[in-house]
């Protein structure tokens, strides 16, 4: 049996090259999460007025990875203190968000995020929300494993 995580950081082509790589992870999905517009174009979305967030949908086995894991590899692949923002793009669409699933996913997420902002590597504040999971928009068929596609490895400059 399957278990679904979100997260938003930043571009969602590199997010998903990332959590593509993890054992234990059966699919991903790119799409358009936490905004105010039904069925949301890119386009839209790149307008910076549908509240929507760019975010990756991971189906995962939860016997083979756990959701504790998950966060450690979305924390270790984005800066979590930029606000709307990451590197060379900007706009709420790239921002740092956690939509859990689960009370037990929110409760595993606060607690890593604390320990996160406890730990003493960041010199600013976490900026990630931590919000309940709401409609999934599955993005264009061409930014789904865009990376992969394009034999790339990343997309950060």
């Amino acid at each position: 049996m399957t278990e679904k995580a979100t997260f938003g950081a930043g571009c969602f082509w590199g997010v998903e090259a990332e959590f593509r790589k993890v054992k234990g992870v059966k699919s991903t999905a790119v799409g358009y999460e936490g905004g105010s517009m039904d069925n949301p174009t890119y386009k839209d979305v790149c307008t910076d007025r549908t509240g929507h967030a760019e975010v990756v949908e991971v189906e995962y086995d939860p016997e083979q990875i756990s959701y504790e894991d998950l966060l450690n590899v979305f924390w270790e692949n984005h800066d979590p203190t930029q606000v709307n923002r990451q590197g060379p793009d900007y706009g709420t669409q790239y921002r740092t968000a956690i939509f859990y699933h689960t009370d037990e996913q929110k409760r595993i997420a606060e607690s890593s995020k604390k320990a996160r902002s406890e730990s003493g590597r960041y010199r600013r504040p976490i900026a990630t929300e931590i919000v309940p999971a709401a409609p999934f928009w599955r993005a264009e068929e061409y930014h789904q494993q865009y990376l992969e596609k394009r034999g790339l490895a990343a997309c950060h400059i």
